[in-house]
């Protein structure tokens, strides 16, 4: 259900708008006007002057992935999956039609992942998954896997929290369109009698961003690829789309010019571009950049094609680029000056101001959110628990569709009839100066205090013998990252909790009993290190985020990270402050339950900020280091509790990572120091891990050495142990656990295949420094496979010890 404020901007806006389009459409110079007339099917495309980039798909109450997930069981049929994804379409796109939105992006659903959805769009999906016939579980045996097949590999998707899979492509992939899915979802539209625009993953950024599987560079298959575009844009327009949105978010990098050959980054933009463009059959083309600065020369690339309207991110980006791109003048510009990544509501008066600017530099200008919506919330209508202040701070995606509705109409001349928006835009902005909760003076002063030998500790060789002295491990010691599967009773006692039906004490209680469970199968299986299994927390960044002053945890702000996985990131809006220790009772019950050690499970500083909605009102270092000082008092408790191994995850090191090369050492200093500004506190008596897991690391490998954990566990499964590489180029001398299997995929590992993989990774880790572990945490996973997998990880470990100690 939308946000009731949505429904009232929405009616003025679905008034204005129609109007205001008529007049902008008039106001063209007749050479304009031409240009919209040529022999292409542009001539049916009037400007459009309020979107946006895209929509979540999950569903508001998460329908999709419940939806799916009983699929997967074989608890539901086809049939029924489809009616759920067809409803939650249908109720995104009368929504956005509602909201005063005039051109509705379609073709943004997905099932598992946009990239995934282009490889078969493409007829690109790797070759071992033809052997499964039904094309739906094709489909989810490349995303998941199956007993037989392993899936795709998975990364992040730019610097967001969001994951895709990797297309695998070589000289030998036969590319053949395969338009099924996007013509279903206009024709879905259609019959909603909604102004529906195809949204499709552009060829340069599919092929910079897939894999080869023959050391080939995908794009040099770009004319290959580009053919299939050409059949897709001719099927487009005689299905009756009268716009295409083409996404390059990769055109904001520098990806192209460092590793393709064929060219710039901008001499591919235009080649491309222009080839596509000169279709004489086709729908308008709308070029959509985000997440950052595409820069004044890829701009320039596209405005000297034939496309007919360009996307700019203007909240990651830069208006004076716009201004300096003379070729702009002919265009539509699409204008993103919305935040479609945050929740920080907008701040109306500001966004106007800049609009104003554009109307100079464009032919016509339309409003926009930054990027798709994917990676917010859907609405604030749940979060009853906000105060005022907090809650006027807030743009969830339905408020943010009524702002992008209420600056298209003050934009086009009536200010006026959305004067209210404006009024209570700066109202509730003004109080984010003055709340006491934003600024304390306390925290700001401590960080000011802190000095470089703060960051430090010992040797590293000499910790490693003081630590091994301490714990007394086997050669190739096993243990896994952290949590444990979050059982049926687990999430019982949870909502119990949460309704009041137990109290505090039964809820210690069960979650006491849950982790008597955890160190008993961990002890059966006979791992070497343990794990408590984290049944208390719901999420290992909420958790934390819950018990820290400074962030605010959301009841139902639910985010895609990858498939079904769902996650709620917490709004960090104010300075940080640790009240009292967070985990310190849990992982203490947890070791006097056993003579093993237990390590105590932390989320590090630039995780807990990469998986949150972050303040926009002081600079990320800032936050980092606060969120560091929190954290670096918890492993300290800990270590006073008797704690002898603690590992403080890191995770999200390389999401955060920014997108242009000059802009990247000063993150990683930052990102480094708060790591160790963490850590550093505690004894070189005290074994510090760090987990990284789903990222292409290659770049940040330095950055991981910096780090100067004792030990880390880090994601090698999907990747074949691609990462050891890149350590031992850069002399990497701590300990290592290279993941062995793959714990996304629901199949278990067999012992042979562990003990190769073990064997790979001794051929470039010595076996002293060698540890043995899943690639990470299992809590999405069932507690037979993981007794499974592990008890095979484990034997793997032992039939390897003899050669490794030989």
């Amino acid at each position: 259900m939308w946000h009731h404020r949505l429904l009232v901007f929405g009616v003025v806006a679905t008034t204005l708008l129609p109007c205001f389009r008529r007049a902008v459409n008039s106001w063209n110079t007749p050479q304009e006007q031409q240009h919209m007339s040529s022999d292409t099917t542009t001539a049916q495309a009037p400007d459009f002057l309020a979107t946006v980039g895209g929509t979540a798909r999950i569903g508001a109450n998460r329908e999709l992935k419940r939806a799916i997930e009983s699929y997967w069981k074989g608890q539901t049929d086809r049939a029924s999956l489809e009616a759920v994804a067809a409803s939650l379409r249908g109720e995104t796109a009368r929504g956005l039609r509602d909201a005063g939105l005039d051109s509705i992006p379609v073709n943004t659903f997905s099932y598992y992942d946009q990239m995934l959805d282009t490889a078969i769009m493409l007829g690109a999906l790797a070759p071992r998954f033809s052997a499964v016939d039904d094309e739906l579980d094709r489909y989810f045996a490349a995303a998941r896997g199956t007993a037989e097949l392993t899936p795709l590999e998975m990364t992040k998707w730019f610097d967001t929290n969001y994951h895709y899979l990797v297309p695998e492509l070589s000289t030998e992939t036969a590319y053949s369109l395969n338009a099924t899915k996007v013509l279903a979802e206009l024709a879905e539209a259609a019959n909603l009698g909604v102004d529906a625009r195809p949204v499709i993953i552009g060829p340069i950024t599919f092929l910079a961003l897939a894999k080869s599987t023959d050391d080939s560079n995908p794009l040099d298959r770009i004319d290959d690829v580009l053919s299939v575009y050409d059949d897709l844009l001719a099927t487009l327009a005689q299905a009756g789309a009268a716009w295409v949105q083409i996404d390059e978010p990769v055109l904001v990098t520098d990806i192209i010019a460092d590793t393709a050959e064929l060219s710039t980054t901008a001499e591919v933009a235009g080649s491309v571009y222009q080839r596509l463009s000169n279709n004489t059959e086709r729908p308008a083309i709308f070029v959509n950049t985000y997440f950052g600065d595409p820069g004044a020369d890829v701009l320039a690339a596209l405005a000297a094609t034939g496309v007919e309207a360009i996307g700019v991110d203007l909240v990651y980006g830069s208006a004076d680029t716009v201004a300096s791109v003379p070729g702009l003048s002919t265009k539509l510009l699409v204008a993103g000056v919305v935040n479609g990544r945050n929740i920080w509501r907008t701040d109306l008066d500001a966004a106007l101001a800049a609009l104003g600017t554009l109307l100079g530099s464009a032919r016509a200008v339309a409003v926009s959110t930054s990027c798709s919506t994917l990676h917010v919330p859907y609405s604030l209508a749940p979060e009853t628990d906000l105060d005022d202040n907090l809650r006027g701070w807030l743009a969830f995606a339905a408020e943010k569709f009524t702002e992008v509705s209420v600056l298209a109409t003050a934009l086009n001349g009536s200010r006026d009839a959305v004067a209210d928006a404006f009024t209570a835009s700066a109202a509730a902005l003004a109080t984010r100066s003055t709340d006491p909760r934003v600024h304390v003076a306390a925290v700001r002063e401590r960080l000011a205090a802190v000095t470089d030998d703060q960051l430090t500790r010992g040797d590293s060789g000499a910790r490693f013998a003081a630590q091994q002295e301490r714990l007394g491990l086997p050669l190739l010691p096993t243990t896994t990252i952290g949590s444990y599967p979050q059982t049926s009773a687990i999430r019982n006692a949870r909502a119990a909790l949460r309704s009041g039906q137990i109290d505090d004490a039964e809820y210690t209680r069960r979650m006491k009993s849950e982790i008597d469970d955890v160190i008993a199968l961990q002890e059966d299986l006979g791992l070497d290190v343990l794990v408590h299994g984290e049944p208390e927390r719901n999420d290992m960044v909420q958790y934390f985020a819950e018990q820290l002053d400074g962030f605010f945890a959301t009841q139902n702000g639910w985010v895609q990270s990858y498939g079904t996985r769902c996650v709620r990131p917490p709004i960090l809006f104010g300075d940080v402050v640790r009240p009292t220790p967070m985990a310190v009772d849990w992982i203490t019950y947890a070791q006097s339950t056993t003579t093993k050690p237990v390590k105590g499970m932390l989320t590090g500083p630039v995780t807990i900020l990469a998986w949150s909605f972050v303040r926009d009102d002081q600079p990320e270092k800032d936050s980092a280091n606060q969120i560091a000082l929190a954290i670096r008092d918890e492993t300290i408790d800990l270590q006073r509790a008797g704690i002898g191994i603690i590992q403080v995850d890191e995770p999200a090191l390389r999401e955060l990572l920014p997108l242009r090369d000059a802009d990247k050492p000063a993150y990683l200093r930052w990102a480094v120091d708060a790591f160790r500004l963490s850590t550093a506190g505690v004894e070189d008596t005290t074994q510090i891990h760090t987990h990284l897991c789903y990222s292409e690391f290659g770049e940040v490998i330095g950055a991981i050495a910096d780090l100067d954990a004792d030990v880390t566990s880090i994601e090698a499964a999907r990747s074949a142990m691609e990462v050891l590489d890149d350590l031992n180029a850069i002399g990497f001398a701590n300990g290592v656990g290279p993941g062995v299997y793959d714990i996304h995929s629901p199949r278990v590992p067999s012992t042979e295949e562990i003990t190769a993989s073990l064997r790979a990774a001794l051929q470039a880790v010595p076996a002293q420094r060698l540890w043995v572990n899943p690639d990470c945490g299992l809590k999405t996973r069932g507690n037979t496979e993981v007794a499974a997998s592990l008890r095979n990880l484990v034997a793997a470990a032992k039939a390897v010890r003899p050669v490794a100690n030989a």
